[in-house]
């Protein structure tokens, strides 16, 4: 009797402990990966086990503009794979590609075979087959996979995706309410085209959040109050610095593993490098809509051409007409500016030809400018959702307005 007393208790602890565990491991809060998804898995044996296909995928960067990518899964990037420390992974990649293809976990500690660099580290994988690779997580943060194979045209498509490995146990200091992650990529599609030109290296025409171009971009909507993390990722060809307007933001982890509390610091404006990633956080205190994007200016632009002259302060009315006959979508370079090919009262002097997309949205006070690499942050109080709660109503007095003379 005594000794069933003692295997009971000692069964109860075990449990115990199993379970904690288990809370541990799911203790995270998951990431939202902006106009993306999530890639779903299942348990074999003690093992997760994820499904990537590489394939060719039609991603609409904004409403009218369609592009020809490559990607995973239907889309670019490629659904976010999400796992903890700990877990042993099986990812089975079946390529759907006209060419052979590799997968490559950036920044991921694994065996040297399951590195995914062809000719290197293993065979490519043909066109119509499926390779497995299988590893067990020994770190985390915010990481990436993309193709390790013809990278200037896999990569320059869109092969890429985030994978996200959550710490086995979250500390109160790495909790969030609010987890978002944003791919930041780069475009060179010419005027009315769609397929992108993947040999260009740098003169780039279109800059994308999740493969997505304003007004196409998901909103980040949050609660007033909640502390928000933001992950940001870069396999283009340039950095890109992130600014959010109305905050300061703590950058936590850079590259690799979150930086112990010390080294953390406040910014407005964190550069991601090419082939790096960051996390940056805050507690969204000011409500309001707050505007991210690149803070290169040309970044937040669509569909440049950026072999025309400089047409500022020459007359071209009578010259556009002329052109107009033969060229039906030809739009002037503004003399007096880009801002005049919208009068901000919500209206678009300029259409451009067909599959291309025109700078400028409405929003409740005329013309938003901005696109590309660009999409807000909406913060508000009293949210019984986070469907998107339209554009914010400022108290009275708070928006700046014409001085009477």
């Amino acid at each position: 009797m005594i000794f069933f007393t003692y295997l009971s208790a000692i069964l109860c602890v075990f449990f115990s402990l199993v379970s904690a565990q288990e809370d541990s491991r799911t203790a995270f809060t998951p990431v939202i990966t902006p106009n993306g998804s999530t890639l779903p898995w299942r348990i074999e044996e003690g093992v997760k086990v994820f499904h990537l296909t590489a394939e060719p995928v039609k991603r609409e960067f904004a409403p009218g503009f369609t592009v020809n990518c490559w990607g995973y899964n239907g889309q670019t990037p490629g659904p976010t794979i999400e796992a903890v420390e700990g877990d042993r992974v099986r990812i089975l990649v079946t390529n759907l590609l006209p060419e052979p293809t590799t997968v490559h976990w950036h920044g991921i500690l694994l065996p040297n075979g399951m590195d995914g660099v062809t000719g290197l580290n293993q065979p490519p994988i043909p066109p119509g087959e499926t390779y497995k690779y299988e590893f067990t997580l020994r770190q985390s943060g915010t990481y990436m996979y993309h193709s390790h194979y013809d990278e200037l045209t896999q990569l320059g498509l869109g092969m890429m995706g985030f994978f996200i490995i959550h710490p086995k146990n979250v500390s109160q200091e790495e909790k969030v309410d609010r987890d978002f992650a944003i791919f930041l990529m780069e475009w060179s599609i010419p005027i009315g085209a769609a397929t992108p030109n993947p040999m260009v290296m740098q003169d780039f025409n279109y800059f994308t959040f999740n493969s997505k171009v304003f007004p196409g971009t998901d909103s980040l909507v949050v609660k007033k109050g909640e502390k928000v993390r933001i992950r940001l990722a870069n396999l283009s060809m340039n950095s890109h610095p992130i600014h959010l307007h109305g905050y300061i933001f703590k950058i936590t982890a850079k590259g690799a593993r979150r930086m112990p509390s010390s080294h953390c610091y406040e910014v407005v404006t964190v550069n991601v490098p090419v082939g790096e990633t960051r996390e940056i956080e805050f507690t969204a205190d000011e409500p309001g809509d707050w505007a991210l994007h690149c803070h290169k200016a040309h970044h937040t632009m669509n569909g440049m051409a950026h072999d025309l002259p400089n047409m500022i302060g020459t007359n071209q009315k009578e010259s556009e007409k002329i052109l107009r006959k033969l060229f039906p979508g030809y739009m002037a370079m503004g003399s007096n500016g880009m801002g005049e090919m919208f009068d901000h009262h919500g209206t678009h002097h300029k259409e451009g030809p067909s599959n291309y997309l025109r700078m400028g949205v409405p929003g409740q006070f005329g013309i938003i400018e901005m696109s590309g690499m660009f999409t807000i942050l909406k913060v508000r109080e009293g949210l019984s959702s986070y469907a998107d709660p339209g554009w914010y109503q400022n108290p009275p007095g708070t928006v700046s307005e014409a001085v009477k003379k």
